[in-house]
């Protein structure tokens, strides 16, 4: 059965685009602040009593105070030595935080807008992983979603070209905005740093980055058209096809997986590391893609587009959701338990400075991740519910954009986080692009992969 993209979403996913783009070169625009506009901006917080709704009002109130007491310990024409030390303390002190401000306002539209993107890459990636989970291990339930996961994997070579770009440029055109170790300045005062340059340079780290994107585009490019040449053949060759490269690529993909994300995620913390790292990012990177993948097979299925697809597919994706949640917590329990009781100063402050400065979206993330998902999706009959499905995806997909934010902002903006027009615009962005381009390729072939030798399977699959 064709599909069409309707006018209605398409100017929809164009609207959001467009909105975002606005809202992100805004965000960009505003951000260039120098040391006097934000020393006067923090000046006038003091004096309003205002807030920056992270405990800062005090901090600025003490620094205004902080700088009346240099003056006055200046204007003692060095008569006390010690005071004047004092002044020359608090100077330093005074300088050090606007400089935080200063350079946490300039990072903050570069993190939003690379979160954003990492978001629904590692949606189409994941996606990508489901696809050839399922041919390599020859599922019979799941061959009539096999091309709307086609469809959402459209996305992930412009959006990881998108991300890499994002990424590089903070470093060149930008100044060092998101990954610290591509400043020689900071390099230069860093042993530990220096000691890891041999794998954080920024021509090792984009010549990486294309060479994940290209076996995973190629990998798709290759399984999509044995997919499509499939329907047209007379015999399983270009299934038996797709399912070698699919073995193959899965081998590729947990390598490069879990490389990716030391490069794009966990590098932004280049003093902090951890052994699960790329697994952790794996599990949510998968509940997001199988919870996506619903979405979209429901919303397809309103529109009478997938007749066969039947209350048990929906049932095993929402398993699926409810399954990697659970593997995700899993992780993120082992990752903090072992890291809070061994208690190591160079490994515990990753995981302090989030508690101290991130509270709400820490702990309401590991609600929306674990809690949530647990409750509402124990209970089979649920699993197979639309609406319920959606309400329970929703928080999911919510839930893991926060732990990607929890992620990157402590490194790049410190406590000087908010979700305002960067964070909510950069979304809109990447979510109108997301829209444009996977369904714009649910378009281009068949709904149903009619000659998939499982077909019949998938059709009278029932649970």
């Amino acid at each position: 059965m064709e599909y069409k993209i309707s006018n209605r979403l398409r100017l929809t996913a164009i609207i959001l685009m467009v909105v975002g783009a606005i809202g992100v070169g805004y965000s960009f625009y505003t951000s260039h602040v120098t040391f006097e506009e934000v020393e006067n901006m923090l000046a006038n917080e003091s004096h309003h009593g205002g807030s920056n709704g992270h405990g800062e009002t005090e901090n600025h109130q003490a620094d205004e105070a902080s700088s009346h007491d240099t003056h006055a310990a200046v204007d003692a024409h060095g008569e006390d030595k010690h005071a004047v030390g004092n002044s020359h303390e608090v100077v330093d002190e005074h300088t050090k935080h606007v400089n935080h401000v200063m350079h946490a306002m300039h990072n903050r539209p570069w993190s939003a807008f690379y979160i954003a993107a990492f978001f629904f890459m590692m949606i189409s990636l994941g996606v990508l992983a489901f696809y050839a989970i399922q041919y390599a291990s020859q599922a019979g339930w799941s061959p009539l979603l096999l091309r709307v996961m086609e469809g959402i994997t459209a996305y992930l070579l412009p959006g990881a070209l998108i991300l890499l770009a994002i990424a590089v440029a903070s470093g060149t055109i930008g100044h060092y905005n998101i990954f610290v170790w591509m400043d020689p300045d900071v390099v230069a005062h860093d042993k530990l740093i220096q000691g890891k340059t041999g794998w954080l340079n920024i021509w090792g780290f984009a010549i990486r980055g294309l060479i994940f994107i290209g076996g995973w585009s190629l990998y798709r490019y290759f399984s999509r058209k044995f997919s499509i040449a499939q329907d047209k053949a007379d015999d399983n060759k270009n299934f038996k096809k797709t399912f070698r490269i699919s073995a193959a690529f899965l081998v590729f993909f947990i390598y490069t997986e879990s490389m990716m994300s030391w490069d794009w995620i966990m590098s932004v913390d280049p003093h902090w590391f951890s052994t699960l790292f790329g697994w952790y990012v794996f599990a949510g990177m998968m509940v997001c893609a199988v919870t996506t993948i619903a979405f979209i097979a429901l919303y397809l299925k309103t529109k009478g587009l997938l007749p066969k697809v039947n209350d048990s597919h929906f049932h095993d994706l929402a398993k699926f959701m409810f399954a990697f949640s659970i593997f995700w917590t899993y992780l993120w329990f082992s990752q903090f338990m072992l890291i809070w009781y061994s208690n190591i100063p160079e490994e515990v402050t990753y995981f302090v400075t989030r508690i101290e400065d991130y509270k709400l979206p820490f702990f309401g993330m590991l609600a929306m991740n674990f809690i949530f998902p647990l409750l509402l999706l124990m209970n089979s009959d649920y699993k197979r519910i639309p609406w319920f499905i959606v309400m329970t995806g929703i928080v999911i997909l919510a839930g893991h954009y926060i732990d990607v934010f929890n992620m990157i902002m402590p490194a790049t903006v410190g406590d000087q986080w908010y979700i305002g027009v960067p964070e909510i615009c950069s979304m809109l962005f990447f979510a109108g692009l997301f829209i444009f381009i996977v369904f714009t390729a649910l378009s281009k072939a068949p709904l149903t992969p009619t000659r998939n030798p499982f077909v019949k399977e998938s059709e009278h699959f029932h649970y």
